[in-house]
């Protein structure tokens, strides 16, 4: 496989991280019956996979549009997605998505219909954010063809699978793990993610000034 692919399904790993969303989905969903949290789930996955691909063939022609060179943009999502790194390592979660504790889902449920709380704010921003949004179309920037196109749709596809069999064992899950397994897995995923992240903006410097790298 394309290392380019391997490092997006990776960053798509860390930086959507449904185990981040798990417990605002067991919240939503409480007392719900078996087929309508797996409806949840269903909506909630569809979304992120709509996002992922929306923004894998429309990225770089919304970047022309709006003026923006590859290389500027590579460089200022690559330390977003530093930032992120760096709060996930430091115990702090994503800065660019919402805190879980500070939802009222009871508010949550009255102003928004249980199918619409599957796509905000439980898939956007909870699981795909603004971070990993950046990341879909610094990577669609980069690649060319329909092999390479059509690879990252799919890497998007199987994320949203893995994101949808989480939700499904997120009691189990959440049991399993508790809080200290979950913080100690963010801290990972935070190393992970630097280490993407760092790539990202020498590949911005690289195209912003290729005779310096």
């Amino acid at each position: 496989m394309d290392t380019e692919i391997i490092k997006i399904i990776l960053a798509f790993v860390v930086l959507i991280n449904p185990f981040s969303a798990l417990t605002l989905f067991l919240d939503l969903t409480r007392g719900y019956s078996m087929p309508s949290r797996r409806k949840v789930a269903q909506i909630s996955c569809l979304a992120i996979f709509v996002t992922i691909a929306f923004f894998t063939i429309a990225g770089e022609t919304l970047l022309k549009v709006l003026g923006i060179s590859i290389g500027s943009f590579q460089v200022a999502g690559g330390i977003l997605v530093f930032l992120i790194a760096i709060n996930m390592m430091n115990g702090e979660g994503n800065p660019v998505k919402p805190d879980q504790d500070n939802f009222d889902v009871e508010h949550v449920h009255e102003v928004i219909p249980s199918t619409a709380s599957a796509v905000v704010p439980l898939a956007i921003p909870m699981m795909i954010g603004p971070g990993g949004i950046s990341t879909v179309i610094i990577y669609s920037s980069q690649i060319s063809g329909l092999w390479r196109v059509s690879a990252v749709i799919i890497a998007g596809f199987c994320i949203s699978i893995f994101c949808y069999l989480c939700l499904m064992a997120a009691g189990r899950i959440s049991r399993f793990l508790g809080d200290t397994g979950l913080n100690i897995m963010s801290r990972i995923m935070g190393m992970l993610l630097a280490a993407v992240s760092i790539e990202i903006i020498v590949s911005g410097l690289r195209t912003i000034f290729p005779s310096l790298l």
